[in-house]
């Protein structure tokens, strides 16, 4: 499992040990007794002082039901995280460990050249065989049938699929996902929305997802993730959910669509006893008229860049990554961390063999306009710290949220597109209804 492998962890100091390890061996912790899991909270902070409210006067939180399993809190109040220190935020030897996190891919094949279609496609020629349907004649060869599961039966060539390129703008929110120039297939997939909370005000939301190219299905369980995701916020804050609660009880609905994946017998194609359960990371933000919220589970990240470039931008999300958790428990300096093999493993991700779901969230409230930017690795790894996100991001991002995601996408394409690429772009604040872009 190249990167969906992590190994387990002593809960008290986060040190890895084997399996059959009765006392951790770096601080001594029993590790037959389970310990409570960290209270699911903000956790960083937004450069600058805090509004002295949200604009919204938010119902009691509703009745929790059920807990979706024993170790998730099920009742998140609504903080701004005031008083946490924003990592990586202060260069030099005592930056945090979430900046400088980079995953460096396996070698990867030559580009997959995206063609013209067939303009025999285009006229609607039937094929040979399927009176009356529209031909699907390889774009590689020119000759061959394309097969169901999208492979040529002359030449084996993989075809262009539907996803290789999407955008979407609806009201002041947009995205865009890409399969880059390496992969031969996208296993990115987003979700963007607006609605209304309560009070008839605004709310846009953005979820991103990116499949564990090491697992099973990876495509079809970040497009899972996303749609479910995105269908639970729509659905929970027009009814007075916080943002925050809604953003976590969506990170577990969308965990537990995921988990089903596992569940549907395999195609032939797909079918092994070695491959991994379906699995992906998520990220995602709601933005209102004067709160920000961010939720997430791997290394998919939320930038903030504020319209007045005078002020400093920020990196809202902290990676599910093992180099990360070393550093951040103070175990290894970040050199020492990132020599090792295991840096770039994920230690969080949505899936049905994930060691357990540990959803994050924060809350902010920012002190000026600006725009908020989602998006996978591979885009951050051409744009990494918060000052670089915030150099590639168009003056005019927050009125053309479509034309800041093109952009983008274009930097990490100009930079090799090693990976697939996704981003969407919110405004913060809220923009009223009917001011969004149409």
């Amino acid at each position: 499992m190249p990167r969906q492998a992590a190994l387990p962890k002593c809960p008290n100091c986060a040190e890895p040990v084997e399996s059959g390890d009765l006392f951790c061996g770096a601080c001594g912790q029993d590790l037959s007794v389970a310990t409570a899991p960290p209270q699911d909270h903000p956790t960083l902070t937004m450069t600058g002082p805090a509004a002295p409210g949200d604009g919204v006067d938010w119902p009691a939180p509703e009745p929790p039901g059920p807990p979706p399993s024993a170790h998730l809190p099920t009742d998140l109040p609504g903080t701004d995280s005031a008083d946490m220190p924003l990592p990586g935020h202060q260069p030099g030897p005592g930056q945090s460990a979430g900046e400088g996190v980079r995953f460096d891919r396996p070698s990867e094949p030559d580009e997959y050249p995206l063609q013209a279609p067939d303009p025999r496609l285009a006229a609607g020629t039937a094929g040979p065989g399927d009176p009356g349907e529209p031909a699907q004649v390889c774009v590689a060869c020119r000759a061959g049938r394309v097969d169901d599961d999208g492979y040529c039966e002359n030449c084996g060539h993989a075809q262009p699929r539907e996803r290789d390129h999407v955008e979407r703008e609806t009201g002041p929110v947009a995205a865009v996902s890409d399969r880059g120039l390496r992969h031969h297939r996208n296993e990115d997939a987003f979700s963007v929305g607006h609605t209304s909370l309560p009070d008839g005000t605004p709310a846009v939301m953005a979820i991103v997802c990116d499949g564990v190219s090491s697992a099973t299905r990876p495509d079809d369980a970040s497009l899972a993730a996303s749609q479910v995701a995105g269908d639970s916020l729509l659905a929970a804050l027009p009814r007075g959910t916080h943002p925050q609660q809604a953003m976590h009880e969506a990170i577990v609905a969308a965990a537990q669509a995921v988990n089903a994946l596992a569940e549907e017998p395999a195609t032939a194609r797909e079918h092994s006893p070695h491959q991994n359960a379906p699995a992906c990371t998520i990220v995602g933000a709601v933005v209102t008229p004067g709160l920000l919220v961010v939720g997430w589970v791997g290394d998919s990240r939320v930038y903030w860049v504020p319209t007045d470039r005078g002020a400093p931008p920020a990196r809202l999300t902290e990676d599910d990554s093992w180099a990360a958790q070393m550093v951040a428990a103070g175990l290894m300096s970040e050199a020492e961390a990132y020599a090792d093999e295991r840096a770039h493993a994920i230690t969080g991700w949505l899936g049905a063999d994930a060691y357990e779901l540990e959803p994050h969230t924060a809350s902010f409230k920012p002190d000026r306009p600006g725009a908020v930017v989602v998006c996978t690795d591979g885009l951050w790894n051409y744009a990494e710290t918060a000052e670089e996100m915030s150099e590639i991001v168009p003056p005019d991002a927050t009125a053309h949220p479509l034309h800041c995601a093109r952009v983008l996408l274009g930097h990490a394409l100009d930079g090799g597109g090693h990976d697939n690429v996704t981003v969407a772009v919110l405004p913060f604040p809220a923009p009223p209804h009917g001011a969004g872009s149409a």
